[in-house]
C-alpha cells in the first residue's frame, strides 16, 4: 500500500501526540517528523487546527471501516457500537490512546474560537452523527438509539478515563437487555 504524504503527515501527528503529547505537536515538529518542509505540511493542512481535523477525520474513517467488517460478519450496528474496548488488545489500545490524545488536544483549543477551531468541532461532530445515523438506521425506535448511543458513549468514555468497566457478566445482561425487539 501506498502512504501518502498526507497519511505521513497524519502518521507524525498521531506519533508526536502518543510519544510526546501535545505540547510537541507544532507544526514544525510534525513537518520534520513527517519528512516534509513546513511548507509541505501546510500545503495538506493550512493550519495546526485542521492538521487536527484531519486527524479526527481519519480516526472517523477508521472506526467506519471497524463498523462496515463487523457488520460484514453479522454484528449488528447497535451491538458494534456497544463493545468495550479492551486495552489489552494492541489496535484497542492504540485507539484510546488516540482518542486520549483528541481529547487532550480538544482542550487546548477549548479557549480559541474562530473558523479553525470550528473545523476540528465539525470534523468531531461529523463523525458523532456518523455514528447516530448507523444507529438510527438499525434501531426502530429513535429513543432506544438515543438509550444505546448514551450507553456506548459512557462506556468508551470509562475506558478513555481508564476507570473500571462494568463486570463482562453484568455488562453484557445490559447490552441483551438494550437490544431487545
Amino acid at each position: 500500500m501506498t502512504t501518502t504524504t498526507r497519511d505521513r503527515i497524519l502518521d507524525a501527528l498521531e506519533n508526536l501526540l502518543l510519544d510526546k503529547g501535545m505540547s510537541q505537536v507544532t507544526l514544525e515538529n510534525v513537518a520534520a517528523s513527517a519528512g516534509v518542509s513546513k511548507g509541505g505540511l501546510l500545503y495538506h493542512f493550512k493550519s495546526k487546527d485542521a492538521l487536527l481535523a484531519g486527524l479526527v477525520r481519519r480516526l472517523s474513517q477508521r472506526a467506519e471501516h471497524q463498523l462496515d467488517a463487523a457488520v460484514a460478519k453479522g454484528t449488528p450496528v447497535a451491538e458494534w457500537y456497544l463493545q468495550t474496548p479492551n486495552p489489552g488488545n494492541a489496535a484497542d489500545a492504540l485507539e484510546l490512546a488516540l482518542f486520549r490524545s483528541m481529547v487532550a488536544a480538544m482542550r487546548t483549543i477549548d479557549a480559541k474560537s474562530g473558523p479553525e477551531t470550528d473545523e476540528v468541532q465539525q470534523a468531531l461532530s461529523d463523525m458523532m452523527d456518523s455514528w447516530s445515523e448507523g444507529l438510527d438506521k438499525d434501531i426502530d425506535d429513535p429513543v432506544r438509539a438515543d438509550i444505546i448511543r448514551l450507553v456506548g458513549d459512557g462506556v468508551y468514555l470509562r475506558a478513555l478515563l481508564g476507570l473500571p468497566q462494568v463486570a463482562p457478566p453484568r455488562y453484557r445482561k445490559v447490552v441483551d437487555r438494550l437490544l431487545e425487539r
